[in-house]
């Protein structure tokens, strides 16, 4: 199964040549150019892991982050940008960021950021699932 990545940023030639980097890495790509589309895709499809760019017009990369995070609390979201402040990265990792990546990143270091992100959140989707079945188990008088 290929991890389902959300690019999400308003320059749109960075998202695009991004995107067609991933997706020869194996990557299953979607692409958003603003916070509410990207909220609008995370509603519509299940998604791995959120690369993020903190400055966007409108809805800022904080603000999306404090969405997604309450629509799908274990997705994780790796903050992208090219203005990387202290203050920005400590909220954002407050807030529930995975990591932070200054622009322009190498593919590679993104890559395996990506990947680190994906494992946590399978982590945490196994032990939600054992709790549940031993949750399950209990009410039935099986544990």
């Amino acid at each position: 199964m290929k991890i389902r990545v959300l690019l999400v940023d308003d320059e749109k030639d960075f998202v695009d040549v991004l995107a067609e980097r991933l997706e020869t890495r194996d990557f299953e790509v979607s692409i958003a150019y603003n916070g509410d589309e990207a909220i609008e895709k995370i509603k519509e499809k299940e998604m791995d892991v959120v690369i993020l760019d903190v400055l966007m017009p409108g809805k800022d990369g904080i603000e999306t982050l404090m969405e997604i995070k309450k629509i799908k609390p274990i997705l994780e979201v790796i903050m992208l940008t090219g203005n990387a402040t202290v203050e920005s990265a400590v909220e954002g990792m407050k807030i529930g960021a995975f990591d932070y990546l200054m622009k322009p990143t190498e593919t590679k270091d993104l890559v395996a950021k990506i990947v680190k992100a994906y494992k946590r959140k399978a982590e945490q989707e196994e032990r939600i699932r054992q709790a549940e079945i031993e949750r399950i188990m209990m009410t039935r008088g099986w544990g």
